[in-house]
């Protein structure tokens, strides 16, 4: 079985093409070829393959076998992924179960220098997250965890997010609350955790602590979320820069149509040979 080992910002991917390749159980597979010491080592198992609806059809599971919706980093990838192997043109759509994605392939010439993704519309009502609690938005509402009251903002953007600002984001102890909010009761589907430093009208740091695969160096459906809940709280413009462990994602939160932009890189690591899979 052959792979193409992928990343976006250090946000890795294992890309396995269903066009030629037959996965029978990819839950278990993704949990075996995740494994960063008995495995290949990702962030995420990546399938491409045909869809009826699109030009292709992505499907991404953690390294703990669970599904996600959506997901920023991989969807970049596997644009870049599909371009490059004549699957498709510089202008894609992608069928996920968040919903049918737009990349479009960015060219200087023959050289791909980004891929820019029309990530639709955010999801702000409490029951789209989903979260529990009586209708409506939720902006900078106390949730408490581990003791502490966290000023919280849930957006989904077709995987739900809660976004919690700090004063200094180096100081967050990320793998001991992350998972308490991923788990907390008030998300049943779970959700993904940003801290967000505002560092101007512009700019943010954020890190991530993603559903299902712990802490990663980039999260591009995240860093969308956080651009919308900074808009909503007043903290920064619709158009900004989201500085991430593993680099910068531009974000765009249009008042044109309402649907977020992503633009950002997208870089093969190397293909190889799975055996006894």
């Amino acid at each position: 079985m052959q792979f193409t080992k992928v990343h976006g910002l250090g946000n890795d991917f294992i890309i396995i093409n269903t066009f030629k390749e037959s996965i029978k159980n990819p839950n278990e597979l993704a949990v075996k070829l995740c494994h960063r010491h008995f495995g290949v080592g990702a962030d995420g198992l990546v399938l491409v393959g045909p869809s009826d609806k699109a030009d292709i059809k992505m499907r991404i599971f953690n390294p703990d076998g669970s599904e996600p919706e959506m997901c920023g980093n991989a969807i970049r990838c596997v644009a870049k992924y599909a371009f490059t192997r004549g699957m498709c043109g510089e202008k894609i759509k992608v069928e996920t179960l968040a919903g049918i994605m737009g990349p479009e392939v960015i060219l200087d010439g023959d050289e791909i220098t980004g891929i820019k993704v029309d990530m639709g519309e955010p999801h702000l009502e409490r029951e789209a997250i989903p979260m529990e609690g009586p209708s409506g938005q939720v902006v900078s509402e106390p949730l408490k965890v581990d003791g502490q009251e966290l000023l919280v903002t849930a957006v989904s953007m077709g995987n739900p997010h809660c976004v919690i600002y700090v004063d200094d984001a180096s100081k967050v102890k990320l793998e001991g609350i992350g998972p308490k909010i991923e788990h907390h009761q008030a998300f049943p589907a779970k959700t993904n955790v940003e801290f967000v430093q505002v560092l101007n009208e512009n700019e943010v740091k954020m890190l991530v602590w993603e559903r299902g695969a712990g802490p990663t160096m980039a999260c591009g459906t995240g860093a969308c979320a956080v651009t919308v809940a900074g808009v909503l709280n007043e903290k920064h413009k619709r158009k900004i820069k989201v500085h991430l462990t593993g680099g910068t994602l531009e974000i765009h939160w249009s008042e044109e149509n309402n649907h977020v932009y992503m633009t950002g890189p997208a870089e093969e690591v190397f293909e190889g040979t799975l055996k006894n899979y």
